[in-house]
């Protein structure tokens, strides 16, 4: 039987098609298509990060899934996609940050950490015997007098953004965003602008108990995460929102 003319370069190694493609990595970034969805946005002061961990049954405890992580004290990220394959690139970036602190006596910067993170994971699109890394990183930071909002793919790309999303509801999140994203938004707004998103994406299942939200504020320019009454706090707010027609809900399969 003949095979389709694809199969030989859809083996163990990541090699070129004919037509210039790398299916292997095309694989990967399927794994973060189907992943959960997570945001990032930028206000005029600060940046946050939220994201929607799609608890799959009522048994499991929400607190043990963890997707959005602290890399240093002015550096966050969000994952999506394979979270076995996030914890080790997210390792990896806390060991690079500590370096820089230690050989250079300052934080790293946030686009040098983004860009050592996806030196790292394009060594795994050219070399025999490994795959490419099943996970794309928002990661955001603050530096100077502004805000950093990066955008990592599994091929090593990376791209800065002023709002975006990662994993089955990027595409509802992008079309939120492009309609109503502003750049004068301050970091409630933008929150509530993120919640709107994952909103949208989840067709309306966002709760407080499945949500996680990271901010960085410019002031003091330090990430942390929100607790749990927080972001009830917020998700209540986006719901009253919702109530009062001023959000919309998201079309059936967007996430």
């Amino acid at each position: 039987m003949q095979m389709a003319p694809q199969m030989g370069y859809d083996r163990a190694i990541t090699v070129f098609s004919p037509d210039g493609r790398l299916f292997q990595v095309e694989y990967a970034r399927e794994a973060v298509r189907r992943g959960t969805t997570a945001v990032g946005i930028k206000g005029k002061d600060g940046v946050a990060v939220l994201v929607d961990k799609r608890i799959t049954s009522r048994l499991m405890e929400p607190k043990s899934i963890e997707k959005i992580f602290q890399i240093d004290t002015h550096i966050g990220a969000a994952t999506s996609g394979l979270v076995a394959d996030a914890r080790v690139l997210i390792d990896r970036a806390r060991v690079e940050s500590q370096i820089n602190r230690l050989v250079y006596d300052e934080p790293i910067g946030v686009e040098a950490l983004a860009k050592k993170i996806c030196d790292f994971k394009q060594q795994y699109t050219q070399y025999g015997g490994v795959r490419p890394f099943g996970t794309a990183l928002l990661i955001i930071g603050a530096e100077d007098d502004r805000t950093r909002l990066f955008e990592t793919d599994p091929s090593g790309a990376l791209l800065e953004y002023k709002a975006t999303g990662i994993g089955a509801g990027r595409s509802a999140v992008m079309e939120l965003f492009e309609e109503k994203y502003r750049e004068d938004l301050n970091m409630d707004e933008a929150v509530l602008m993120g919640l709107e998103a994952l909103y949208k994406a989840a067709e309306g299942k966002v709760e407080a108990a499945t949500t996680e939200i990271g901010i960085i504020k410019l002031g003091d320019k330090k990430f942390y995460k929100l607790t749990e009454k927080e972001v009830a706090s917020y998700v209540e707010r986006m719901k009253a929102a919702v109530a009062a027609g001023k959000v919309e809900k998201g079309e059936k399969g967007e996430a």
